[in-house]
């Protein structure tokens, strides 16, 4: 088994002119850069990081924005045999003094030995360290050695072992106690292997990703997985891609890309936002591949994406699912390439009331689900009940994962590590789900559910709900639950954004936010609070951070929930 460095040294001395990333940026001319570039950029980085004093195995948090600095330090960190960790840089939707605050708790549990940002960021870094913690330097990207020719002999990196942590992936969560999986080079290698084979994948392949690296999608799929397995990387700002989503698509048609990872939320997002004056002369018929991950899936959006780019050579067959988490370095499961999507649909009374996935009744209300497809080579699935005991098909659960790709652990979490890992080898996900001749289905996350009167309700399916009113901002919905002591049981509040500040036209908004829910649910909703635009909290990730938004109503609205 090999480690990373020893990756970078054979790709340096075998295919030095190979073009491996291109990198995107609005208003400026794509840059490449071959292998040699990267590696030589990269030992700039790791020259610096050995002046300094940082040792091998210890971590490196690297606050940079999409660009060659970030890719550099990055691959620095690991040729120096450093543990490097990307962090969300901060941006106008993040309040800097939490921004601080979690920063500190994040030195706090990870004990980093220097942290990498420009010199302008400085002053948003040092009010969150101490004088006694880890940190030893702030690394300044304007202070850093130049690219220069490789001394492989005397980088640290290649005396590291193929199951020591190579890299921390943080969690997307809002608190600053987020959790740091580490993961070793074999498991990533592992990982690769395994969905090289469920892509079927091949050297011809062109990856185009506008993911920001600080999440598991974008860091595994859209960065290590090219890089190390010798495919071409076009990578996109994901700025640049929230403002001009068409970008994507004439990036896939300028590079003849085959692969994209995209969050569910985004198929809706492009077939929206892209106007048909932004396609002209582009041809999407290379895209073989675009994978719906990282949350719950909804076949309407991938069937709008497929229907609003058909007329550009995109194929439906091109639209896959796949259910990944950082523990696992990254896919669980993944649809077969070319095959149509496999939708279930069920019972919507059994999901609520007795965790069960029947097949739907004609003329009792239903749920539609997506399958994420069946498990990728070495990767084993269970559905388990809360004493870990295996569950039969159709019987919702929490989803178990095993395989030879399994995070070492939570970096300095034990008490984590030990909460979620269960005999024989198994880590629970916190996600419930249910499987069907090995297919897998995502009903909704543990620490989200929503139980009224016994019935147990998913927020996502509200909010899908909720957001069919017109005037409701699409994604910009939170549900959940807020305990009434009177009644013993869970009410449902619906929080969302809408730009009208007419009073009468918002009433209008409420009442049919309650009408569809009520309709499309069977819940009756204890409060709809509209709110303005930028008022929703999402994680680092862009996910709905629906705790955060629960805690944020809670103090503003005056409900008299119990917190």
């Amino acid at each position: 088994m090999t480690t990373f460095p020893e990756r970078l040294k054979q790709a340096y001395e075998t295919q030095p002119d190979f073009t491996i990333l291109t990198l995107l940026h609005a208003g400026q001319e794509d840059l490449s850069l071959t292998y040699r570039d990267l590696i030589e950029g990269s030992v700039g980085y790791a020259s610096t990081y050995a002046s300094l004093g940082i040792q091998p195995g210890e971590v490196v948090i690297l606050i940079l924005e999409h660009g060659r600095d970030l890719v550099f330090a990055f691959w620095g960190a690991i040729l120096h045999g450093a543990i490097p960790a990307i962090m969300p840089f901060l941006t106008e939707k993040l309040l800097p003094e939490r921004y601080r605050a979690d920063l500190a708790a994040l030195v706090a549990v990870t004990q980093p030995a220097a942290i990498v940002t420009y010199p302008e960021f400085e002053v948003e870094i040092r009010p969150a360290l101490k004088p006694d913690d880890s940190v030893r330097h702030v690394i300044l990207s304007t202070l850093v050695d130049a690219p220069h020719k490789p001394d492989f002999a005397s980088l640290g990196g290649f005396n590291r072992h193929a199951n020591q942590t190579v890299l921390l992936q943080h969690s997307s969560g809002t608190t600053g106690l987020q959790k740091g999986v580490a993961l070793s080079h074999q498991a990533v290698f592992n990982q690769l292997g395994n969905l090289r084979k469920a892509l079927q994948q091949t050297e011809n392949d062109v990856l185009v990703s506008w993911l920001p690296l600080y999440h598991d999608m974008g860091l595994i799929a859209g960065f290590l997985l090219p890089i190390l397995s010798g495919i071409h990387l076009v990578l996109m700002s994901p700025f640049d891609w929230v403002r001009a989503p068409y970008r994507l698509l004439q990036a896939v048609s300028k590079y003849r890309g085959t692969l994209t990872w995209l969050p569910n939320f985004a198929y809706y997002f492009c077939a929206q936002k892209i106007r048909d004056r932004q396609l002209e002369g582009v041809d999407l018929s290379s895209w073989r591949a675009v994978i719906n991950c990282s949350e719950p899936v909804r076949d309407d959006g991938q069937h709008a994406f497929a229907e609003k780019f058909a007329p550009y050579g995109f194929h439906k067959e091109a639209l896959s699912v796949s259910y990944a988490m950082a523990e696992n370095v990254f896919a669980v499961t993944q649809t077969p390439m070319g095959a149509p999507l496999i939708l279930d649909e069920i019972d919507r009374e059994a999901l609520q009331t007795q965790n069960l996935a029947i097949p739907a009744i004609d003329g009792k209300a239903s749920v539609r689900m997506v399958s994420c497809g069946p498990a990728i080579p070495n990767v084993e699935l269970r559905i388990v009940n809360p004493e870990n005991e295996t569950l039969p098909d159709r019987s919702i659960g929490e989803v178990a994962v095993r395989s030879n790709c399994m995070l070492n652990e939570y970096y300095h979490r034990p008490d984590a590590t030990e909460k979620l890992m269960i005999p024989g080898g198994w880590y629970l996900t916190g996600d419930f789900g249910y499987l069907v001749a090995g297919e897998l289905y995502i009903t909704g996350r543990k620490k989200d559910l929503i139980i009224v009167g016994g019935k147990n309700i998913y927020p996502q399916d509200l909010e899908i709900l909720a957001m069919e009113v017109e005037g409701v901002h699409p994604g910009r919905v939170s549900a959940f639950g807020v305990f009434d002591e009177s009644k013993g049981t869970e009410d449902v509040v619906i929080v969302a954004e809408v730009e009208s500040e007419d009073s009468a036209e918002r009433e209008k908004i409420e009442e049919n936010i309650r009408a569809v829910i009520t309709r499309g649910s069977a819940v009756a909703l204890r409060n709809v609070y509209l709110v303005g635009p930028g008022w929703m909290v999402k994680t680092s990730s862009g996910k709905n951070a629906r705790l955060a938004n629960r805690d944020k109503y809670l103090k503003e609205s005056g409900d008299s929930a119990t917190i």
